[in-house]
């Protein structure tokens, strides 16, 4: 499959968006710069998708969200899981439509055009490398709360540097090849899974009552409904990640099979989790209790349950989900900027391919570099919440670009997955992703807003002369 054929245009330095023939095989995706192998296969794709969305919503939301909507706020899960079930099918029958790497930016620009792919592709950089460096400071805590639970106090001082060294860390292991972040991100996921399923299966008994001592029961929605929306727009950061295998399709074996089943299935594996820590956590303290434990209460819940070894595995799960967080986003954030530069957003060296290993060497340096200098400020939290925003206008518009896409049918439109119930799932999926934008904090939709604008600014400068819409009229 080739790039669509009327994509075309200069930057202000002259370059043009390579439109070189792309040949998808099923070992690699070859062109005439450089060969990305296709190492990742669907164990690999739900591992990202999984990894990347499991960390904030197991581990640090269950007490805030029972505080604003107590035992409802596994119904708050439950909404985000749908809106991202609702984006994850139009975002699958375009992934398969076009494998390429850069997922989301890449459909948007080339079904809406180039001044939405612009903002889109610019926009989720930033995002990425703030909610990468958040991942980062979190597994800073958790090392060290690991560490405390074990009896060794070393102090919160240790927190930037240990980010710092495994930020550096995983930002080596991508530019080393594909596979070995994948061979990482496997194994993290599958024991955090493991830790998490013995600690929901253990404590889902205890909730239906058939071990342990009866809990009393606890109205459902003691707030009322509204609150159940706010927390539901609060916890979406948790259902970032399913997108972000798209990111890597085109190093996917077989992505026809494989990209649906990665991004529709890691958020029915994760939300099915979200919403069972929940009713596990509201069932061990209540929910009026569980709110005054904030972002540690999944520790207290494992100390509940099985002492002080069920907070040692709590904490080092979150070190796990804050490693795999990071891990992912790394990958997916260089892959991002991979693609932006290929269509001459951005310079085009930094679509430079590494020869011995495979990978966009420069692409993973414009990503871990600005992350790790976030990592050192410990300041990142308002900007993770801004990358939720950034994602969601993502989400909405990349619904957009599917009706759009249908709409004018081009010729090299040919998906290997349409998505059921066209066209209402694309529209319902555009407007719960545009309608959760309203229930966020104005900082944050403030700050998300001028980063738009910033980007609408560079496109304007530097790219405005770049044509990508395609075939699309």
């Amino acid at each position: 499959m080739s790039d669509p054929s009327s994509v075309g245009g200069t930057n202000v330095e002259g370059e043009s968006p390579q439109i070189e023939p792309t040949v998808e095989t099923d070992e690699a995706t070859i062109t005439d710069d450089a060969e990305l192998e296709r190492t990742l296969g669907l164990t690999g794709g739900l591992a990202i998708g999984i990894g990347t969305m499991i960390g904030a919503g197991i581990f640090v939301f269950p007490g805030l969200a029972a505080g604003r909507a107590g035992p409802a706020a596994a119904g708050s899960f439950a909404i985000g899981a749908l809106v991202a079930l609702l984006v994850a099918l139009p975002a699958s029958e375009l992934a398969t439509a076009m494998p390429k790497s850069g997922g989301g930016y890449y459909y948007i620009s080339r079904g809406l055009g180039t001044l939405p792919g612009a903002v889109v592709g610019l926009s989720l950089w930033f995002g990425l490398v703030f909610a990468t460096a958040f991942y980062l400071v979190g597994f800073g805590y958790y090392a060290v709360d690991t560490l405390a639970e074990l009896g060794v106090t070393v102090g919160d001082g240790l927190v930037i540097p240990l980010a710092l060294l495994f930020g550096a860390g995983v930002t080596v292991l991508n530019v080393t090849g594909t596979e070995n972040a994948a061979k990482l991100q496997n194994g993290i996921v599958a024991l955090l899974l493991s830790i998490l399923v013995v600690f929901l299966g253990y404590g889902g008994l205890d909730t239906v009552g058939l071990i342990g001592d009866p809990s009393a029961p606890e109205q459902f929605a003691p707030f009322g409904t509204l609150p159940v929306l706010t927390t539901a727009a609060l916890v979406f950061t948790s259902y970032l990640g399913f997108a972000q295998v798209a990111t890597v399709a085109g190093e996917m074996r077989d992505p026809g099979r494989n990209l649906p089943l990665a991004m529709v299935g890691s958020v029915l594996i994760v939300g099915v989790l979200y919403v069972a820590a929940i009713f596990v956590s509201t069932s061990a303290f209540g929910s009026e209790r569980l709110a005054t434990f904030g972002e540690t209460a999944m520790v207290e819940v494992g100390r509940h349950y099985f002492g002080s070894i069920g907070a040692v595995a709590i904490v080092f799960g979150g070190l796990l989900a804050t490693m795999s967080s990071a891990n992912a986003s790394v990958l997916s954030t260089s892959r991002a900027i991979y693609a932006v530069s290929k269509d001459a957003l951005l310079p085009r060296r930094a679509s430079h391919i590494n020869l011995r290993y495979g990978t966009p060497h420069v692409a993973l340096g414009m990503a871990g570099g600005p992350i790790l200098a976030l990592v050192a400020t410990g300041r990142v939290e308002l900007l993770a919440e801004v990358a939720s925003f950034l994602h969601l206008i993502t989400y909405g518009l990349l619904c957009v670009a599917l009706l759009a896409l249908r709409r004018a049918d081009p010729a090299w439109y040919d998906p290997d997955f349409r998505v059921p119930g066209y066209p209402v799932v694309p529209v319902l999926g555009a407007l719960a992703s545009f309608a959760l934008l309203a229930f966020m904090q104005p900082v944050s939709q403030l700050v998300g807003i001028a980063i738009m604008l910033v980007t609408a600014g560079w496109y304007a400068y530097y790219g405005r002369g770049v044509t990508l819409k395609g075939a699309v009229e």
